[in-house]
């Protein structure tokens, strides 16, 4: 393809300034480069892009319709290059954020809204861990930061403490334990325990509770949403344990 961005360019500054030294002055070229640069063209091309002899210059047909295209194509080409270096300078982009921790939501949000307030370019995308492999999206680069519960060993990745909570039992403000100021593991074996669709193994309501004391609920229900679970226990239906 002969036709390159900076015939456009030329062709553009001729348009605006008409004339050639005008032109070549704001291209920072010589007269002579950009009478040369035009003379191709129209070698290339075989026809004449501007009438001869005109003051200021005139462009001919074909002249036209190059400039229609340069009118075109060098103002996206101006947008496309500004975008590129407010993505090099990390003012525009896109963060792509993989979310392990289901009860994160009631805070995430309202911080992710303060977020966009300082970096109105930048594109947000959420997706939920129950769909995907979040640590194996983020050795790969398909997720730019993973909030999860449960750090890992691995010297590829680099993990940083939001926040230190305490898990609450939650149950019916009628519950028998609801007047208790603490509860032991046994309490819990005759309950419907409501938890979030993950493995045990990953709550620590499990890991650091319950299977330490060789304790296992009744039954156990699965909520994906922290309100549904909520309205749950509000009408007895079981207990829950959520971060405070």
């Amino acid at each position: 393809m002969y036709l390159q961005i900076s015939h456009l360019r030329s062709l553009l500054a001729l348009e605006e300034t008409g004339s050639l030294t005008a032109a070549a002055g704001r291209l920072h070229l010589t007269q002579s480069a950009l009478s040369h640069q035009i003379r191709g063209l129209e070698a290339h091309f075989g026809t004449r892009l501007f009438q001869r002899k005109s003051r200021p210059l005139k462009l001919s047909v074909a002249g036209e319709k190059l400039l229609e295209l340069a009118r075109i194509v060098i103002p996206r080409v101006r947008a496309c290059e500004d975008s590129l270096s407010r993505l090099a300078d990390g003012i525009a982009g896109r963060l792509h954020i993989g979310i392990e921790c289901h009860s994160c939501f009631q805070w995430l949000m309202p911080v992710l809204d303060l977020y966009r307030e300082d970096w109105p370019e930048v594109e947000l995308d959420l997706t939920l861990g129950h769909s995907f492999e979040p640590m194996p999206a983020l050795r790969s680069g398909h997720v730019d930061v993973v909030i999860s519960s449960d750090p890992v060993a691995d010297p590829d990745l680099a993990f940083f403490p939001l926040f230190s909570y305490e898990s609450r039992l939650v149950v019916n403000a009628g519950h028998p334990l609801a007047s208790r100021d603490f509860v032991r593991p046994g309490d819990l074996s005759a309950q419907t325990l409501i938890t979030y669709p993950v493995s045990p193994g990953r709550l620590d309501l499990f890991s650091r509770f319950l299977q330490p004391a060789g304790v296992q609920p009744a039954k156990i229900r699965h909520v994906e949403l922290t309100p549904m679970m909520l309205q749950l226990v509000a009408s007895n239906r079981g207990v829950t344990a959520l971060p405070s």
